[in-house]
């Protein structure tokens, strides 16, 4: 498969209504929040629970995935830097060299999914009066669906790509090669789409195009496989007594979901975070770890005791 010959990934922002741009990243986690809401109410209708109870569980659902994201990337990935900038975790700032607007760069699905577990916690106490498997064994339904639009956003970003590879499922991100800056001053071009689209179609730019490598798309990785993680969940959920085996979804989504991340992190590039002093593994698959040890402990506490704490 001769370079050339691979996709060239070199998306807009998003969709510019003129006066607004809705960026496709922020819209892939509206459609994920908002199927979320719809599979709940369905589940909810069939559990004959109160939907007055839904937009509570919406709320904690939304806050806890955006907080834990942004908390998990800070404190796994790239501590050493906002130990020392402290105001940009939950600002969409950066104050040096330069103040600029870069927006909420970097988000952890394992802080998410942690910050979710515990948000999980409380809303079955207060809210809910139910167990918290109870709520964890369907939560993780919509929580599956989101998966794949949160992986479809970060390939919008061209942002956590894989390595480079001659495979045919290789894709060239223009984005990840060159920044805005750089795509403008390499062409003189000031406006930096079309900067960055001069680079992908003018011949007089090869040599710039020619710098561009073919990356795995593990974003696509992902969420393709997030399809069938959601699909298993779903169908077992509807078809069949899962949900009557306390802890069996909950634990079957941890290891299908993070086993997923383990596999493709081998052909991810480099987070960074404790990766850097554990070796062996990525950041990434250090992390899943322990949520596939704990999804085992449920689907086998669930088969002994399909009942327990239901």
């Amino acid at each position: 498969m001769t370079l050339s010959s691979n996709i060239i990934w070199n998306p807009s922002e998003g969709i510019d209504l003129g006066f607004f741009m809705i960026r496709y990243y922020s819209l892939m986690f509206v459609i994920a929040f908002g199927l979320g809401w719809f599979i709940m109410k369905k589940i909810f209708e069939r559990e004959n629970e109160s939907l007055d109870k839904l937009d509570s569980l919406f709320v904690w659902t939304v806050l806890a995935t955006l907080i834990g994201a942004r908390l998990g990337h800070v404190l796994f990935y790239d501590w050493e830097y906002f130990r020392n900038h402290l105001l940009e975790i939950f600002l969409p700032f950066r104050f040096e060299p330069k103040f600029e607007f870069t927006g909420f760069q970097g988000l952890a699905s394992h802080g998410a999914a942690i910050a979710i577990i515990i948000a999980m916690y409380y809303y079955s106490k207060k809210i809910l009066k139910r167990s918290l498997l109870w709520i964890l064994d369907r939560v993780v339904i919509p929580v599956a669906s989101g998966a794949i639009f949160v992986r479809l956003g970060n390939f919008f970003n061209s942002e956590i790509i894989g390595k480079e590879t001659d495979s045919a499922f290789g894709i060239r991100f223009l984005h990840d090669q060159f920044s805005k800056s750089e795509a403008v001053n390499a062409t003189q071009i000031a406006d930096p789409k079309a900067a960055y689209t001069a680079i992908a179609t003018d011949p007089k730019f090869a040599e710039l195009l020619a710098q561009v490598p073919a990356k795995h798309p593990t974003q696509l990785y992902e969420g393709i496989a997030y399809i069938f993680v959601f699909a298993t969940l779903y169908f077992l959920y509807w078809k069949t007594n899962a949900r009557l085996k306390s802890g069996l979804l909950f634990g079957l989504f941890l290891v299908l979901l993070f086993v997923v991340r383990f596999i493709v992190e081998f052909v991810k590039e480099s987070q960074g975070g404790i990766e850097e002093e554990l070796g062996i593994f990525s950041t990434g698959q250090w992390l899943s770890i322990p949520f596939i040890i704990i999804g085992l402990f449920f689907i086998i506490r669930a088969q002994r005791n399909p009942l327990a704490a239901s």
